[in-house]
């Protein structure tokens, strides 16, 4: 065979620049992964991990204590010492009358959280060709279990209640920011402020959410208009640590023009106004924002004390553990620097120094700010700064009552469809053994 001429040999080397032994398509073989078909295979891939390794954070649910769920749908709760059974008496006088304490029952039931993911026949063969990106249901099952995981923790830190911007009928509309804290399931009562300010007696039930719009849907039975506030007094999924650091009657968004205020109401959850169900501290200030002080996280910690708890975690937004950083500065006389971590269940605090410059604990209480914090809404609709909770975690603890397991369906006749087909579910609850030693502080300036 002949050597090619040198204008043949540049055309045969430069081929490659300008058309693909893959053909037109090749690019566009994986396109099942595209969230945006506007978007490319490598902005997807790659921009993807680069979102999930900044939003994927679920530092809350680490550090909670996760215990076996045991044999048992609830416990019991002293309230009360009796009426005095005890006191002084002298030398011939009677003995104190004979009573007894009071218990209260709490009932609590496990709760199912799931994710799922599937793949076309045709893409998992594609994708282990060449180009492709491998074992699809592989990389698909590992990005489910990290969702899945995000999840619990964005229902373990949802708000409990939010003033509607807007309402039209059986929807109401709050900052797109906000309407992730409400699922689909959730059981919504309202507070309606044309009515007197008493709340509806029915409560709804969350159909549909709208995440981009902050619009929720919610079933038939309730009309919300602008100004009402909604409250979630049943969850679908866990528990949150804001509907558990609460206390009935604290108010949200502030007073309407008519002069109602938005109250909370504990009530609807079961739990009545009283001391031993209520958060030791629940500092508002009626949808105003205002600047974090130290005397706020003091306040919050006294109470719990006060109450005979001992505070062992504060979790908050990143903007509040600035702020915190902020105050503790001015303050601070450096005399050198000594960096320290403390450990919180499965994780550790941000790095830290002894003067207070970066802040990785306060009065010795460890700090653990996560992006899932939630935020006060100001009674103008704007989003404030996130909340702080002043936690005594001995007394809290995600019961386990099914770890997480994997089911994987490939019957293509049930799906009516050539998809393979995955789940992840739990089963579980957060449960809060002592309300009455749990703060918390919002209405904050971010």
């Amino acid at each position: 065979m002949a050597n090619p001429s040198l204008s043949e040999y540049l055309a045969q080397s430069q081929r490659g620049l300008y058309q693909s032994v893959f053909g037109p398509e090749y690019l566009q073989k994986q396109s099942y992964f595209t969230v945006d078909t506007a978007t490319g295979i490598f902005n997807t891939t790659y921009g993807r991990k680069v979102w999930q390794a900044l939003n994927n954070q679920t530092r809350f649910f680490n550090a909670i204590p996760r215990v076996v769920w045991g044999n048992t749908a609830g416990w019991r709760v002293r309230t009360d010492r009796g009426s005095n059974r005890s006191r002084p008496v002298t030398e011939t006088g009677a003995l104190p009358t004979v009573d007894v304490s009071n218990i209260a029952t709490v009932s609590s039931l496990p709760r199912i959280v799931s994710t799922t993911f599937g793949a076309s026949v045709k893409s998992v063969f594609t994708a282990q060709l060449e180009g492709g990106v491998g074992d699809v249901l592989a990389l698909e099952n590992e990005n489910a279990q990290v969702d899945h995981i995000k999840e619990m923790n964005e229902e373990l830190l949802a708000g409990s209640a939010y003033i509607a911007s807007a309402g039209s009928g059986t929807a109401f509309t709050v900052p797109a920011a906000i309407a992730k804290h409400f699922k689909v399931g959730d059981a919504v009562s309202q507070r309606d402020i044309s009515a007197g300010g008493f709340d509806r007696t029915s409560g709804s039930v969350v159909s549909a959410v709208n995440e981009s719009t902050g619009v929720v849907t919610v079933a038939s039975g309730t009309t919300f208009a602008d100004g009402d506030l909604a409250f979630i007094y049943s969850r679908a999924g866990l528990t949150s640590i804001d509907d558990i650091v609460n206390e009935d009657g604290v108010t949200y968004g502030g007073v309407s023009g008519g002069g109602q205020a938005r109250a909370y109401d504990l009530s609807y959850g079961g739990r009545t106004a009283g001391g031993w169900n209520a958060a030791a501290n629940v500092d508002m200030n009626g949808g105003t924002g205002r600047a974090l002080t130290l005397q706020m996280v003091d306040t919050a910690i006294q109470k719990i004390r006060e109450n005979g708890g001992e505070p062992k975690l504060i979790v908050m937004g990143h903007d509040q553990y600035f702020n915190m950083n902020r105050l503790l500065n001015a303050n601070q006389r450096y005399m050198g620097q000594e960096e320290y971590q403390v450990g919180v269940g499965s994780e550790r605090t941000f790095p830290g120094t002894r003067t207070g410059l970066v802040l990785a604990t306060y009065q010795g209480i460890p700090i653990l700010p996560d992006a899932d914090t939630p935020k006060s809404v100001a009674s103008n609709d704007a989003v404030l700064g996130s909340n702080i909770y002043v936690l005594d975690t001995d007394y809290l603890e995600i019961a386990v009552a099914q770890p997480t397991q994997y089911v994987e369906n490939r019957d293509y006749f049930a799906a009516n469809a050539l998809v393979v087909r995955g789940l992840l579910y739990t089963m579980a609850e957060m449960r809060c053994k002592n309300i009455w030693v749990q703060a918390k502080i919002g209405d904050l300036n971010a």
